[in-house]
């Protein structure tokens, strides 16, 4: 393998075109893009979804889905153009000189490989190592991404993990090698705003210290204030703006450029507003509690991932719930809809102990609260259309199939999609496209409490102003009440009336959302808001 060269970039895109397959919305995908990326260079590529970031990013790993094609350009790694090489060839360059950290961690992860068997895969095949320094490096590079006890962990399952966990041991199998150039598809969505903080670093003094090139695709302005040398924006598959990240981020060129930063949620936490509205669910000594079988290599784990959870949720208000990954925010959402079974404690709704409430019961409760899931394209059945998943719940409750059907039109276009979209798959959108599918699918059936997990985690800012908006206007027109789950602190302060903290668990600190963000009491959440990233930037962006 040639050494990369004394002088240049490390990588150069030229004139890249990627084909869209006959009877697409458009011919190109890519369309003419072109950049350089130098050794020790963090350059951001940012932009809506749909915009072509990632299929840049797939296009130079030669990982483009078969319906797609290069269609024209070069790139160029190490002076050695990749589309030229023949597919053997390039297999040696992937994870020694290519590295890459997927956007969504539970497709790219073997769900029947442990997690630490996947680190060592990428060793074996290219590290030349023995077995026993293999399993020191993967407990090594586990740590390295702050994943906990990982002599433990690495012989866990990807679905015993959190979203969090699971990309964190992306990362981990993306920095194995050292690569010259690490390409990395939104590899901090998904994490808590304290990890992200320590997965930045880490990135950061990984670079400095091998002199490796980033290509890093994000939709967080945060995280390009925070880690980015230069910054590309895309649009309609073509770079409209390119320059040194402070030049871009102060000063935009671009009307496009402009209207993203412009849409990008500021920690400013919404004023406090007395609500003596009537409590529409209550939960007290809410408890969960989980427990491995263990064996003779792997010792039982005990994890209390709720602890005695008090909260109340009034008509018309959004409760916003913080924390890290693995703080049990999400546990705590699916107890309250009963989709998990609790330890003990009571989730009281419309009079009804839904904990103890019978089958018939339940069924009849179940279109007033609804739920929008964290992972959308595991949530989404990909063998049905997405008109058909929107249909379901209207149908179910006896509603004729043209009215479901013209219902999910509506919807689908009050979330930002094209209303013909009901006759496509999910596995034809962009995450942040079936993200929209499944809010649209929660509200068809006019819910009175919608408990919203991470809902706007994987939209960028743009889409997910207009997310937020919808459903800031949805709870105003119904006074729905929302459990809104989130890690991104900037999001809760545009959503939440009042601010409940999770850590290990338990809830330690709650109260309006103006009182949590402008005096924070526990340390905890004073640790989570000094962590927002980007926040210096945001603050004098919001200045007038």
């Amino acid at each position: 393998m040639p050494e990369p060269p004394a002088a240049g970039p490390v990588l150069a895109v030229r004139d890249l075109r990627v084909a869209l397959p006959p009877g697409a919305d458009r011919p190109f995908a890519v369309d003419g893009v072109g950049f350089d990326l130098d050794a020790g260079e963090i350059l951001c590529v940012v932009g809506e979804s749909g915009s072509g970031k990632s299929l840049t990013a797939a296009a130079i790993m030669r990982l483009l889905p078969r319906s797609v094609r290069v269609a024209g350009g070069t790139i160029t790694l190490d002076g050695t153009d990749l589309l030229a090489l023949p597919e053997a060839e390039m297999r040696g360059w992937r994870g020694r000189r290519l590295g890459m950290i997927f956007q969504e961690p539970m497709t790219a992860l073997n769900p029947l490989m442990r997690v630490g068997d996947q680190i060592d895969e990428v060793l074996r095949a290219h590290a030349g190592l023995d077995e026993a320094a293999r399993r020191r490096r993967v407990v090594e590079l586990m740590a390295q991404v702050n994943l906990p006890d990982p002599g433990q962990l690495r012989h866990a399952y990807p679905f015993r993990l959190s979203g969090g966990q699971r990309q964190r041991v992306m990362i981990a199998m993306a920095l194995a090698l050292g690569p010259a150039v690490l390409i990395a598809d939104e590899p901090t969505t998904a994490l808590d705003v304290t990890t992200q903080k320590q997965i930045l670093a880490l990135i950061k003094e990984i670079q400095r210290r091998h002199g490796m090139g980033v290509l890093f695709i994000t939709h967080d302005f945060g995280v390009v204030a925070e880690i980015a040398d230069r910054v590309a924006v895309m649009q309609h598959g073509s770079i409209v703006e390119i320059g040194r990240a402070a030049d871009v981020l102060n000063a935009p060129r671009h009307a496009y450029t402009r209207s993203l930063i412009a849409a990008v949620p500021r920690l400013e936490p919404r004023p406090a507003v007395a609500n003596a509205a009537p409590t529409i669910l209550e939960a007290t000594q809410l408890s969960k509690t989980y427990a491995s079988a263990g064996g003779f290599f792997v010792r039982r784990r005990v994890v209390a991932a709720v602890k005695r959870v008090d909260l109340v949720i009034r008509e018309g208000e959004t409760l916003g719930v913080v924390g890290e990954s693995g703080s049990g925010k999400s546990t705590l959402g699916r107890l309250l809809v009963r989709l998990i079974k609790a330890d003990g404690g009571t989730v009281t709704f419309g009079g009804t102990d839904l904990l103890t409430a019978s089958a018939g019961r339940l069924r009849a409760l179940r279109h007033e609260v609804q739920m929008v899931f964290q992972d959308p394209y595991a949530s989404l059945n990909p063998r049905r259309r997405v008109g058909a998943i929107v249909a379901d719940g209207p149908k179910a409750q006896g509603v004729d199939h043209p009215t479901a059907m013209a219902r999910a039109r509506e919807l689908l276009a009050l979330v930002g999609l094209d209303p013909a979209a009901v006759d496509r798959y999910p596995h034809e959108f962009s995450g942040g496209q079936r993200q929209r599918i499944g809010i649209a699918r929660a509200l068809a059936l006019d819910p009175r409490l919608l408990i919203a997990d991470e809902p706007v985690s994987a939209l960028d800012v743009s889409v997910q102003a207009q997310v937020l908006e919808l459903l800031n206007d949805v709870r105003r027109r119904f006074r729905l009440a929302m459990l809104f789950i989130t890690h991104d602190l900037r999001v809760a302060a545009q959503v939440a009336d009042r601010i409940a903290v999770m850590r290990l668990g338990e809830i330690v600190e709650t109260g309006p959302t103006e009182e949590i963000f402008r005096a924070p009491r526990h340390p905890y959440t004073r640790e989570l808001l000094d962590a927002v990233p980007g926040r210096a930037w945001s603050a004098a962006a919001a200045a007038p």
